[in-house]
């Protein structure tokens, strides 16, 4: 019988669907990637077709396994990773979907989700999904596209309809009808799961007129998700692990132990902390969430997001024009003035958490004559670090684990200037790992934990190499009077003054 040495990972992105192979040390063998495209049907509404991404998904698939130099029989597993609460509803006959997959970033629902804030729900469903009515999760989504396309309520009632977010699409279309499922971390993200009752919630789904019928079962991260079969692959391969994008990143940097935290840092930056085995529920409008549940057992997680991260550096790329990359900026960084006190706040499209500011918008303080792309390079970089201060210190605030080592990922920790100076802001360690793509690594680990590559969380974290650790500089006070700058800067951009008050 042939060794069954790699783990087949798909990750199923925004914009992309990209298939990796790992061996049982972690080690990326080979991957595929494909872009796909944007549906932008009106402003403040994105989709995606999903059958494009089930083709792209199925391509890249095979065509990792064989720039991995791999036969298909060498797979012990199948893990999948997704983007998370885009929205699918398909026909269980055909699988063919009903309408396009509206996107997490869609806005078309905002309007219903301030109706059903301001009917008084907005408690209770925080209460038992973790999450703040908005139009970013699914519950909203599926019932619009149920609303929207004719008869499709009907065909609902009946059971001729499945929902669900991407990974739960793919399942179904990886095992040719014979698994409609999800797992824990995605179904917390639709607004109609109970994270503390496992459940798929009766109250919320009258709320968002969601009906039973169409949802998918929920199964633990690790769990059997059913076999794609001979036909797909050329051998039977199982399909044993599932995560949303941000929970399988926080696999991938193996963060199993409470006050653990992962930032990921692209556009913008998801921090997600593990809380344990008990979930804490928010005072600062961070979303508690899953953040895995292996055989069984759940552990939660604070989220926090930053709206504008590596985004400062585009724009100082394609709208100030002062650098030509992102690289550049660490050289600027390096050389710039460090007795000038100059501040980014980068709200473009207002304040995340925990300011929660829509009206604020960004500004440049502190600039004199000697300002220049340097100073200006460097405020950006330090902006994205304070603004992980700023969710890290909600996190304590909520009641989170004291943190000890911050794991980051993403595209801008190839920057070692922002790291060593998130270090030094933070007050705490920063830690880059070897294998950069950690959400793909995720997938990875949890479809390895029932394919026996992996002895356990425990296993998995043995795996888990430092490429780099950057150490904190400098003492408390300076640190706190560099931060207190900062959120000076913030108070002078609240509420629209910044625009020019």
């Amino acid at each position: 019988m042939t060794e069954r040495r790699a783990i087949l990972s798909i990750d199923q992105g925004t914009t992309s669907s990209r298939a990796m192979l790992f061996d049982s040390r972690g080690r990326s063998l080979g991957q595929a990637q494909k872009e796909f495209e944007q549906h932008f049907p009106r402003s403040g509404w994105v989709e995606h077709d999903a059958e494009e991404i089930w083709s792209d998904t199925l391509e890249v698939a095979r065509q990792a396994i064989q720039n991995a130099g791999l036969e298909p029989s060498q797979v012990a597993a199948i893990g999948i990773t997704n983007q998370r609460e885009t929205t699918v509803i398909w026909d269980r006959e055909t699988g063919a979907p009903i309408h396009r997959a509206i996107v997490w970033q869609d806005r078309r629902t905002a309007e219903i989700c301030e109706a059903l804030r301001e009917a008084g729900h907005a408690d209770m469903v925080q209460e038992r999904t973790g999450l703040l009515i908005d139009s970013y999760f699914s519950a909203t989504k599926a019932a619009w596209i149920l609303d929207r396309v004719p008869g499709a309520r009907e065909r609902a009632a009946r059971g001729e309809l499945a929902f669900g977010t991407i990974d739960s699409f793919l399942l179904w279309r990886l095992t040719e009808g014979a698994v409609h499922a999800t797992d824990a971390t995605n179904a917390a993200r639709t607004m109609l799961f109970d994270i503390k009752r496992h459940v798929w919630d009766e109250d919320l789904l009258k709320i968002f007129n969601v009906p039973a019928a169409i949802l998918p079962e929920v199964r633990d991260s690790d769990g059997d998700f059913g076999t794609a079969p001979k036909s797909l692959f050329g051998e039977p391969i199982p399909i044993s692990g599932v995560a949303g994008d941000q929970q399988a990143a926080a696999v991938g940097q193996a963060c199993f132990r409470p006050g653990m935290t992962k930032s990921t840092y692209g556009t913008g930056c998801f921090a997600l902390m593990n809380t344990g085995t008990k979930p804490l529920r928010s005072r600062n409008r961070l979303l508690t969430t899953i953040a895995y549940r292996v055989s069984g057992e759940t552990t939660y997680a604070l989220e926090g997001s930053i709206f504008v991260a590596g985004a400062a550096i585009q724009w100082l790329r394609d709208g100030l024009k002062i650098i030509g990359s992102a690289a550049e900026t660490e050289s600027l960084a390096r050389a710039a003035d460090p007795d000038q006190k100059v501040y980014m706040v980068p709200a473009f499209t207002g304040l995340g958490a925990p300011y929660w500011d829509p009206h604020a918008r960004g500004a440049i303080l502190g600039l004199t004559r000697a300002s220049g792309p340097a100073e200006i390079a460097r405020a950006a970089l330090e902006a994205v670090c304070f603004q992980t201060r700023d969710l890290l210190q909600a996190m304590g605030a909520d009641g989170a684990a004291k943190l000890d080592t911050l794991r980051v990922d993403g595209g801008m920790v190839a920057n070692d200037w922002m790291l060593q100076t998130l270090a030094d802001v933070l007050g705490v360690p920063v830690e880059r790992p070897v294998v950069a793509e950690t959400t793909a690594l995720g997938a990875a680990c949890l479809a390895g934990l029932r394919s026996g590559f992996f002895e356990g969380l425990e296993g998995i974290a043995a795996t888990w190499q430092s490429a780099g650790r950057f150490e904190p500089r400098g003492g408390e006070a300076e640190r706190d009077a560099r931060y207190a700058g900062w959120l000076d800067a913030v108070r002078r951009v609240q509420n629209g003054a910044g625009a020019g008050g």
